[in-house]
């Protein structure tokens, strides 16, 4: 999810996919034909729902269904600032109007902080007018292209804290540099990427750097999140190396209407464990 930061003038020239997308993709945008999505975030140790990760899609009958697709529309068509803003109020509305419990984990780029076109105020705004407060969301920045700009993204990101947000760092080992992200932005939750969660139970070498980093966050202060737990033989070691939050499948699907309470069989796990 990034904006491009080059005037029109200095633009490439349309690509195949732009050229393809682009009437698709202005409708969508125009009329805001996306809806959100919410994946419980879990507890273990207290055995409730902490949050949700608001996700979004694209209309139904579309291609651009997939947030993949719509994702990749936007880039090739220098949209991705539009997209983020209105997936941003599309998701916080939803949230809103659910009434889910907990806190939101919102998905916004490092780009997105650092364009010069960004309006600091309009998030804000947008939860004022859907009854939320800065302490019931947390931002989760997701890295999709190298970070330079670390004292600007710093500062960014101070200015929402002082505000009453948290900070997230999304899909730890996968981005370009997130470990300098975290040691510069000091969040107050970052994400395992899914790779290291995928079949950790029987991959002494994944274990092992999941050991670090839930050392790493005991020093610093941070909680980990593991993404895409789908077993719960993946879910037991997390438990077993000191993880005590985490999403996936397992857990529960996104869903345009999430659960709000654990799932019994899970809650059973959890308290057995």
């Amino acid at each position: 999810m990034k904006p491009d930061d080059l005037s029109v003038a200095c633009l490439p020239p349309p690509s195949p996919v732009a050229q393809v997308w682009h009437g698709a993709l202005a409708e969508i945008l125009d009329q805001q034909r996306l809806h959100a999505v919410f994946q419980p975030i879990v507890d273990f140790g207290g055995v409730r729902i902490l949050g949700y990760e608001g996700l979004i899609r694209g209309p139904s009958d579309s291609p651009l269904h997939s947030p993949v697709n719509l994702f990749e529309a936007a880039d090739a068509c220098h949209q991705l600032l539009a997209l983020e803003r209105v997936c941003r109020r599309v998701t916080l509305h939803r949230f809103a109007e659910l009434g889910l419990c907990g806190t939101l984990f919102l998905n916004i780029s490092p780009a997105t902080l650092l364009d010069a076109d960004f309006r600091p105020g309009e998030t804000l705004g947008w939860m004022r007018q859907a009854g939320l407060r800065p302490e019931q969301v947390v931002i989760e920045l997701t890295e999709t292209r190298p970070v330079s700009a670390y004292p600007v993204l710093r500062e960014a990101t101070a200015h929402y804290r002082r505000m009453g947000f948290r900070i997230a760092l999304d899909d730890l080992g996968e981005g370009f540099s997130n470990l300098r992200l975290w040691s510069e932005l000091k969040p107050d939750f970052v994400k395992l990427d899914k790779y290291f969660t995928q079949s950790i139970h029987l991959d002494p070498a994944k274990q092992q750097f999941v050991r670090s980093i839930h050392a790493i966050a005991l020093a610093t202060g941070t909680q980990v999140i593991a993404e895409g737990i789908e077993s719960g033989e993946e879910l037991a070691t997390l438990r077993q190396l000191g993880i005590r939050m985490g999403q996936g499948y397992f857990i529960e699907r996104p869903a345009s209407q999430p659960s709000q309470q654990l799932h019994a069989t899970l809650a059973a796990l959890l308290q057995a464990g």
